[in-house]
């Protein structure tokens, strides 16, 4: 089913919490009380104006937002039309991720849990957790797979040094997924004191549904910014999707825009023909993973397939359940780029730009060569990609892999 616009009158999720055949919960029946209560506290919060005031105070005041709407001139140049970066890298913890971890805490706070959980892969979400709740003197844990301690070490340090506990996980391959696992079961057995942030548009309802909205604000404002520079909508936009959060705060306040074109990026890792990768909505098939329904990498008994990127905060072997939906409506285009395409991209966005870019973001600026290759980028196309994180945690990588040192 093709679709030019989207019907956002319904307010989807639906009441089950379904994107089409998406989302929903498949969860113990134990967080079913907890899901419950999150869901209530925040459709009474989104129309409480002293919480809309304090959160918006707080983006403003804490996380310095708005961000800028930059002109790449260089980049225009080189790929063709104008290309716009919406500047999420300067945000308080250098990422998108604080927009919903304030959130969150906020909504914890009005529930009167004390103690906070989250998981996370590249180390940006925990960051903005531990941020959050060192902020407002909350309980933190963090579930961290030892992989990804060991490539995100920066991060590890900057989590610990705001009060986090940060808790190696030393199951599975040791990345994202085995991370969030771990901090489900804590969930379960702690429900009652304990509020899970969970870092992207995954997990199960109200989860999707909130932190998309979260997120929105950073279209929103690159909606605003683009019409006021240009005096039109864009014609593409574009960014990373491992969860996917970065683009759908991006994509969503443009949904009923049916000229505007949406292209999510995932990583091809080693390549998709490798089986190292982590494209599920390129190369894998619905299931039902970590409490809801989505595209996900799995095997041909439906377990769960090992996933691979050189990128920690895209190595899931899952994604998002509305991102599973607008592939499947025609809404957003997704595709996907490999690890040496990615690092390619730092080195020129940063040559080209002075931009150090997380490897993360890396993989929508390689896109670039792609859209150039197909003849997308006239003269007056404009395209916005979602500068989704800065660099600074993936140095250490970047250094070894392009041997700057």
């Amino acid at each position: 089913m093709k679709v030019t616009t989207y019907d956002i009158q319904r307010q989807m999720p639906d009441s089950n919490g379904r994107f089409g055949p998406f989302g929903g919960r498949f969860v113990p029946e134990t967080l079913i009380p907890a899901l419950d209560q999150l869901a209530a506290e925040y459709e009474l919060a989104k129309e409480d104006p002293r919480f809309q005031a304090e959160m918006d105070g707080y983006l403003k005041n804490y996380v310095g937002r708005e961000t800028p709407l930059y002109h790449a001139e260089r980049l225009s140049q080189q790929f063709g039309g104008r290309i716009y970066l919406k500047r999420e890298d300067l945000c308080h913890t250098g990422a998108h991720k604080i927009n919903n971890a304030l959130g969150q805490i906020l909504l914890a706070r009005r529930m009167g849990k004390p103690r906070i959980i989250a998981e996370t892969g590249a180390g940006q979400h925990g960051v903005a957790t531990a941020t959050v709740c060192a902020r407002f003197g909350l309980k933190c844990d963090i579930y961290m797979g030892f992989e990804d301690i060991e490539r995100q070490s920066l991060n590890v340090a900057r989590m610990r040094l705001m009060g986090a506990k940060v808790i190696p996980v030393t199951s599975g391959t040791g990345t994202l997924k085995d991370a969030t696992n771990d901090a489900m079961r804590d969930w379960v057995t702690n429900v009652r004191d304990t509020h899970y942030i969970i870092g992207s548009v995954v997990g199960p309802h109200p989860y999707p549904m909130l932190v998309r909205d979260f997120q929105s604000v950073i279209g929103r404002e690159a909606r605003a910014q683009i019409l006021d520079r240009e005096g039109r909508l864009p014609d593409y936009l574009v960014a990373c999707v491992g969860g996917g959060s970065n683009a759908m705060g991006l994509f969503y306040p443009f949904l009923q825009d049916g000229s505007v074109k949406m292209i999510g990026v995932e990583a091809a890792g080693e390549g998709i023909e490798t089986g190292r990768h982590c494209a599920p909505l390129s190369a894998g098939s619905p299931g039902v993973f970590q409490g809801s329904a989505s595209y996900l990498i799995q095997d041909n008994d439906g377990q769960v397939a090992p996933s691979h990127s050189i990128s920690a905060g895209l190595d899931y072997p899952g994604v998002g359940p509305e991102h599973s939906w607008f592939k499947e409506n025609g809404r957003a285009k997704y595709v996907a780029v490999s690890d040496a395409e990615a690092l390619a991209a730092v080195r020129n966005v940063a040559e080209t730009e002075g931009l150090i870019v997380a490897l993360e973001t890396a993989h929508a600026f390689a896109y670039l060569h792609t859209m150039q290759e197909e003849h997308l980028l006239k003269d007056d196309s404009i395209v916005i990609i979602n500068c989704s994180g800065r660099g600074d945690k993936d140095m250490n990588t970047i250094v070894r892999e392009l041997h700057l040192v």
